[in-house]
């Protein structure tokens, strides 16, 4: 493991120990790199739409997840910048989501990650584009 991957880890360990909103939609870490998050959850009955498939928010709120804690992750505090979805296929109820955030650009205060949710089989349920705004470097 390198030592910025090492590094990523225990930034995203110490998010993830105070993200409250994670923590209350069960979603778990998978994987951590700099640059690089994987996160995942399981659709329940409460995360349903009127026509039975995951709610567009609980999506996005999963690739959120994973854009923060990739954009974070190489010890600068990003935040949002903008942020869109699209999606294309149904999650449906017991579907174990997976949304994996990889860094596209950086440049100047701003960085470009591409999020991509699969359900268990791989089939993709969304793409998520976030843009981040680094505020302030960590430690």
């Amino acid at each position: 493991m390198s030592e910025a991957d090492a590094v990523a880890g225990r930034i995203v360990s110490h998010m993830f120990a105070n993200d409250r909103a994670a923590h209350s939609l069960g979603i778990e870490v998978v994987e951590v790199r700099a640059g690089y998050a994987s996160v995942a959850f399981s659709v329940s009955e409460d995360m349903l739409n009127a026509y039975g498939s995951a709610h567009g928010g609980y999506l996005f709120a999963l690739a959120d997840t994973a854009f923060a804690y990739a954009c974070n992750s190489g010890g600068e505090t990003c935040v949002a910048l903008a942020c869109s979805i699209s999606f294309a296929s149904p999650g449906r109820a017991g579907s174990r989501l997976t949304a994996s955030a990889r860094e596209r650009n950086l440049g100047g205060r701003t960085g470009i990650y591409d999020v991509e949710i699969v359900d268990e089989f791989g089939t993709a349920i969304a793409f998520f584009r976030g843009t981040s705004y680094r505020i302030t470097r960590v430690g």
